[in-house]
């Protein structure tokens, strides 16, 4: 499975890296369809660019983050 899709990880994947990137995937895809970011907008009651900036910090903000 692993030499097909890249992203399954391998034996040696930790609970952390796997976690990790579940987030930057998830992140990357509501940022790259615009009816999701608009979705979460409307949620929010605040502007489509703020929601993606606030996004964009909080995956910036996880990246940083190492296990302990």
């Amino acid at each position: 499975v692993q030499s097909k899709y890249v992203g399954t990880g391998h034996a040696d994947t930790s609970k952390f890296e796997w976690l990790q990137n579940q987030h930057r995937d998830t992140y990357a895809l509501y940022l790259g369809h615009g009816s999701l970011l608009s979705y979460f907008a409307i949620a929010e009651n605040e502007s489509v660019g703020r929601v993606r900036f606030n996004m964009l910090e909080v995956w910036r903000h996880r990246s940083l983050i190492a296990p302990c």
